[in-house]
């Protein structure tokens, strides 16, 4: 087994609750670890035996981009997209920050991290 990692995923994106979240948008960024095998890969050297890393970044960015009103529900989209795309991957981690929230305080960011495994 191995595992891969995307960090800093940034993105532009509409999420949250309040109506104005939805119009001005906001930052954010993502975090994936993925869990597979890389046995294979690391003994042929070609990319068809792994998981290729574009995938990965590109169903974050299709997903951060389908607004929603929680951040829980973004990485649930997340997760669950990646294991039914990618055969190979056995578990899934993904954290959505939002940068600076509007939250009526000096908050760096709020982040939510959500697991999926494959059954």
């Amino acid at each position: 087994m191995g595992i891969i990692k995307l960090k800093n995923i940034r993105t532009f994106s509409y999420h949250g609750c309040m109506i104005e979240e939805g119009k001005i948008g906001s930052d954010y960024t993502v975090d994936l670890k993925i869990k597979t095998n890389l046995q294979q890969s690391a003994q042929t050297d070609h990319l068809a035996d792994t998981v290729d890393y574009i995938h990965l970044n590109k169903i974050v960015t299709e997903e951060m981009a389908i607004r929603s009103h929680l951040l829980e529900h973004v990485a649930k989209r997340i997760n669950i997209r990646i294991l039914n795309e990618i055969e190979t991957v056995e578990k899934t981690t993904v954290s959505v920050s939002k940068i600076n929230p509007p939250i009526g305080g000096d908050v760096e960011s709020v982040t939510i991290k959500m697991t999926e495994i494959r059954k």
